[in-house]
C-alpha cells in the first residue's frame, strides 16, 4: 500500500480506501462484509469511508463491528451526513440540529469517540452555508470530527466553503466527488479550486460501478448478481453506462491493461491515482478477492502512452460537463 497526504493537511490517508456504499448492511451479508473489511486491512488499507444513510443506517453499525479491536489511532474512518435518515422534517439536510444530532449518531452507530473527516455529503441550498459551516466548526472543536470535507460539491461551492472554514479557523481539507475514465467533470474546476485550496480529492466510483472491469459485454445481458441487477440502488445508476457502443470501447481497453500486467480494474483504479490532486480512490467490495486484487493498483505508474491510447478509446463516451457535479441520481 502506498501513503498520501488528505489535501495539504496532515493527515495520511491509504491511497486505496475502502467505501460501502452498496454493500455494507445492504447488497452483502455481514459475514461476507466482515471479510472484505479483513482483507482491506490486511492489504493494508487505513482509510475507511462510508455514510449516515447507507442501507439506511445499517453501513456504519456493520462497519463499526467490522472494526472493532483495531487499533484506533491506525485507522482513518470518515463519514457523511446530509441525506434523510429519518422520516422527519429536521432528519435531512446541514442544518445545524441535523448536523449535531447525525454526528452522535454516526459515532454511536461506528463505535468510536471520534471521525477523521466529517464531510457534507451534498451542498444544501435551503440552509445557510455559515450555518452549516460553524456547525461543522463546532464538531470539530467538540472533538468528535478531527477535519470536515465536502461530496460533490461543484467549484463555486467549494470556495465558498473554504473562505468560511478559514474565518472559523477550521480545517477543511477535502471533497469526495465521482471520478473515472468516463467521469472527468471535476477535471475543468474542481480540481484547479481545490489545488488552490490545498483540498484533496477522495473519489469515488473509480471502476464506474464495474463497467471499467469489462464484466459486461455488449449484446449479453448482465451477469446475474451483479451490480447492474441490484435493486437496492446500483441498477438505476450503472443503467446510463450499458449502451453497447461503450462497453464495446470498454473492452478495447483489455489490451492496454494487459499489455501493463493489470487487470481492467486494476487499470482503472491506477487510472484516477495518476491525478495529483486525488489522495485517495475509494473500492467497494462484495468478496474479499476483489479487495485483494483492486489494492494491486496502489503505487502503479501508467506511461503517457497508455493514458494517451485510454483517452482516443473512450473519448466519445467521456463526461466533462461541470454542471454534472451534482447529478440528483446518485448517492454515493
Amino acid at each position: 500500500m502506498e501513503f498520501r497526504h488528505l489535501g495539504r493537511s496532515g493527515l495520511v490517508i491509504s491511497e486505496i480506501a475502502y467505501g460501502n456504499w452498496l454493500t455494507h448492511g445492504s447488497q452483502v451479508e455481514e459475514e461476507a462484509a466482515l471479510a472484505c473489511v479483513r482483507a482491506a486491512l490486511d492489504a493494508g488499507i487505513t482509510t475507511f469511508d462510508t455514510a449516515d444513510v447507507y442501507a439506511e443506517t445499517r453501513a456504519e453499525s456493520v462497519l463499526g463491528r467490522a472494526l472493532k479491536g483495531e487499533r484506533r489511532e491506525g485507522l482513518e474512518i470518515f463519514t457523511k451526513v446530509y441525506w434523510p435518515t429519518g422520516p422527519g422534517r429536521n432528519d435531512r439536510g446541514l442544518s445545524r440540529k441535523h448536523i449535531m444530532e447525525s454526528i452522535d449518531a454516526s459515532l454511536t452507530r461506528l463505535g468510536t469517540d471520534y471521525v477523521d473527516l466529517y464531510q457534507a455529503h451534498r451542498f444544501d441550498h435551503s440552509t445557510p452555508l455559515e450555518e452549516t459551516m460553524l456547525a461543522f466548526a463546532d464538531v470539530v472543536r467538540s472533538g468528535k470530527a478531527l477535519y470536515i470535507g465536502v461530496s460533490e460539491w461543484n467549484a463555486e461551492q467549494i470556495r465558498a466553503g473554504a473562505d468560511l472554514a478559514r474565518e472559523l479557523r477550521v480545517p477543511f481539507i477535502s471533497n469526495q466527488p465521482q471520478y473515472s475514465m468516463l467521469w472527468r467533470v471535476i477535471e475543468t474546476e474542481v480540481v484547479p479550486t481545490s489545488e488552490d485550496l490545498g483540498l484533496g480529492q477522495i473519489v469515488w466510483s473509480p471502476i464506474a460501478q464495474g463497467v471499467l472491469t469489462g464484466k459486461y459485454l455488449p449484446g449479453q445481458a448482465p451477469p446475474a448478481g451483479s451490480r447492474a441487477t441490484d435493486d437496492k440502488g446500483g441498477q438505476n445508476f450503472i443503467s446510463r453506462m450499458m449502451g453497447d457502443e461503450l462497453l464495446t470501447a470498454v473492452q478495447s481497453l483489455r489490451p492496454l491493461a494487459e499489455s501493463a500486467g493489470l487487470t481492467m480494474a486494476q487499470l482503472a483504479v491506477a487510472w484516477v491515482l495518476q491525478n495529483p490532486n486525488v489522495s485517495a480512490a475509494i473500492i467497494g467490495a462484495s468478496r474479499p478477492e476483489q479487495v485483494t486484487e483492486n489494492v494491486k493498483a496502489a503505487g502503479v505508474k501508467l506511461e503517457e502512452e497508455l493514458l494517451s491510447k485510454i483517452d482516443v478509446i473512450l473519448e466519445p463516451f467521456v463526461e466533462r460537463d461541470a454542471a454534472q457535479t451534482q447529478s440528483p441520481a446518485t448517492r454515493p
